[in-house]
């Protein structure tokens, strides 16, 4: 009865009914609470026709999408016919494109279905998906003061709340990775021109790439193929005569190297990881840097080879990253002035100069703004050789330390000998020959766990910002496939709203994706099966305590077989007394002799049934004092993991 009382009370109140219905909706549609969604998911009916496939090949000829695949969101920078194109921003707005993005046809055709647009960093220009028109991406429950990372926020977080299994994003310097590192998920970046970016809402042409958030790399690597082909309407698109080439000459290297194909079985004992040694930074968050060193020495046990790589230019790439970036943004975005493309201000008189700035500073956020002032004073004559032209020849050094330190050649390039001389000093000199020739690299996604968004709002500038994409900017510069795999932590990092995750970056040779995506789902089932199986340092202790309260409780059996056996001997030899009887070696049955024998032979067996129900506790006990010891074995890790795998020119 008080129910309906309180029920009516709540009708009666619009502002409580208003609440009350909020908290239903985000239990039901958690994705609201998040602010996932710039448009609403809406359950559209899949292509199930020929007819209704926009790819000039029938269904029944294409491979279709994963049957758990096949509800994709889309990020709001890739058009779509159904659903406005807004790139987060105002000058935007309104904008539906008439023509669907190929990574969108390619789902459709694929009997997939896009269901919805995902809220980001206006233009993809920010490392938090705070820089929206339509409000900042939050995290979801109990994570809301944390940063969900950018600019594919929206894309993460829709993956995170289970509205869809697997999202579109772009990748510029980290976009996809950075909120997949953040948020837990799985986050690939192709290599550049593998995936058409025809369709795709440019920020940096030569930077830009179209990229997958899932909840498992397992997911984006059975995914990736269907999106993964030439297209011919995306000039940067890798050609098709040129992808046959390549994938023979990688067929022949791995042949040659006696490493398995793609999709095959793959042996970890054979794999050579590189370390990059300027990656090991103070600024590591303790957290990250235990992951980080544990995942190494888990590999390592596997039978993989651990080497120290110097990657000397990665300490430039963020510089020029950010004057590459924002030169080609202020180029792309020229465009958007209110007559060619935007929404035009409507307080303008229509006058040229003004109509112009007045658009474009009404629409326009304040780090596009600032994006385009960077990007035309680094354009300018007198800017352009000491900014653009050095960050050119940077990123060409960066690509050139990549392809240095794999074994797999870079068959988009001519191959070259090195200038060795800028390497680190500490660095031996076999090491600058580049013998090592590692088939990956593995580093952190991200140098912290997620930032508070507090923090990030009142206390840090926009050069602050940047830095979260200190690992993830190479990758981008030298156009490699890099992917986040996300590993949890274990009870020792718990604390209050703390992500209990850290992201791991794979990098490897351009083209070399399949294997990427195959050597990233097995890590990441291997660190998840080790949590699983007890693999954790914090369990030393308890372990420690099993063990002495097993060895304790092994010594009192030990005491009680003692007492129960001489207990047992006093009873056999009473007996045999009383019956004139030699003692036997085990109680026998005897006749009624009288009630005194009777009652001495129920001791007797008594005893027996005591001495023997003993001896199988401490056989028990035993055997599970031998399974303690195994896994205390299997998780002593040694702790200066470092100096183990010589690294010893890391601070």
């Amino acid at each position: 009865m008080a129910g309906i009382v309180n029920f009516r009370r709540t009708i009666f109140h619009p502002e409580k009914f208003k609440g009350r219905l909020r908290s239903v909706e985000r239990k039901v549609h958690p994705y609201k609470e998040t602010n996932a969604f710039i448009s609403e998911p809406k359950p559209t009916p899949p292509k199930d026709s020929e007819t209704d496939s926009p790819s000039p090949k029938p269904v029944s000829e294409l491979k279709l999408l994963p049957h758990t695949s096949r509800v994709v969101a889309v990020k709001d920078n890739i058009a779509t016919v159904s659903d406005p194109t807004t790139c987060a921003s105002r000058i935007l707005e309104q904008y539906t494109s008439p023509f669907d993005a190929s990574v969108v046809e390619h789902v459709k055709s694929r009997l997939g279905r896009v269901t919805g647009k995902t809220n980001m960093d206006e233009f993809g220009m920010g490392s938090h998906s705070l820089n929206s028109h339509f409000g900042a991406v939050h995290h979801h429950k109990p994570f809301q003061l944390r940063s969900v990372g950018g600019s594919s926020g929206g894309s993460a977080m829709a993956v995170v709340t289970s509205t869809v299994p697997i999202a579109l994003g772009t990748d510029t310097g980290g976009s996809v990775r950075l909120p997949a590192a953040y948020t837990g998920t799985a986050g690939f970046k192709p290599s550049y021109g593998i995936v058409s970016r025809f369709g795709v809402v440019p920020y940096a042409n030569s930077l830009d790439t179209v990229g997958l958030i899932a909840r498992s790399s397992i997911r984006i690597r059975d995914f990736f193929p269907s999106i993964s082909s030439y297209d011919d309407r995306d000039p940067t698109s890798l050609k098709s005569s040129s992808r046959a080439r390549i994938k023979e000459k990688r067929m022949e290297f791995i042949n040659k190297t006696k490493l398995s194909a793609p999709h095959e079985s793959f042996y970890l004992r054979e794999l050579k990881i590189g370390v990059p040694i300027e990656y090991n930074i103070s600024e590591l968050d303790l957290e990250v840097s235990w992951v980080w060193q544990r995942m190494l020495k888990l590999l390592q046990r596997q039978g993989c080879t651990i080497v120290p790589v110097s990657l000397p230019n990665t300490k430039h790439a963020l510089s020029a990253y950010y004057v590459l970036a924002a030169a080609e943004a202020s180029s792309n975005l020229s465009k958007y002035d209110g007559v060619r493309y935007g929404t035009r201000e409507k307080s303008s008189d229509g006058a040229g100069d003004v109509l112009y700035s007045e658009t474009r500073g009404a629409g326009f956020g304040d780090e596009v703004k600032r994006r385009i002032l960077l990007g035309s004073y680094s354009l300018s004559s007198e800017a352009f050789d000491n900014y653009f032209i050095k960050a050119q020849k940077i990123r060409r050094l960066v690509q050139r330390d990549f392809d240095r330190v794999f074994s797999m050649p870079n068959y988009l390039r001519p191959e070259e000998q090195f200038d060795l001389s800028d390497m680190e000093e500490g660095i031996p000199l076999e090491d600058k020959l580049g013998p090592a020739e590692v088939d990956i690299i593995l580093c952190p996604t991200a140098p912290t766990l997620s930032p508070d968004v507090e923090e990030i709002t009142e206390h840090q500038t926009p050069v602050d910002t940047y830095m979260n994409d200190v690992f993830t900017v190479p990758a981008s510069l030298a156009g490699i496939p890099s992917m986040s795999i996300p590993c949890q932590l274990p009870f020792k990092f718990s604390k209050k709203n703390i992500p209990s995750t850290v992201g791991i970056q794979i990098m490897g040779q351009h083209s070399d994706d399949g294997r990427i995506l195959q050597i990233a789902s097995m890590i990441e089932m291997i660190w998840a099966s080790n949590m699983c199986n007890g693999w954790n340092p914090d369990l030393h202790k308890w372990q420690e305590k099993s063990l002495e309260a097993s060895s304790a409780e092994i010594s009192n059996l030990l005491a009680e077989i003692s007492e129960a056996e001489a207990e047992k001997a006093k009873l056999v030899e009473s007996k045999a007394r009383e019956t004139s009887i030699p003692e036997p070696v085990e109680p026998v049955a005897t006749q009624q002799v009288g009630i005194e024998s009777e009652s001495g032979s129920l001791k007797a067996d008594a005893a027996s049934e005591k001495v023997f129900a003993l001896r199988g506790k401490l056989i028990a006990k035993k055997r599970q004092r031998i399974s303690t010891e195994r896994k205390y074995q299997k998780q002593d890790i040694p702790q200066n993991l470092w100096l183990e795998i010589d690294i010893s020119t890391i601070d």
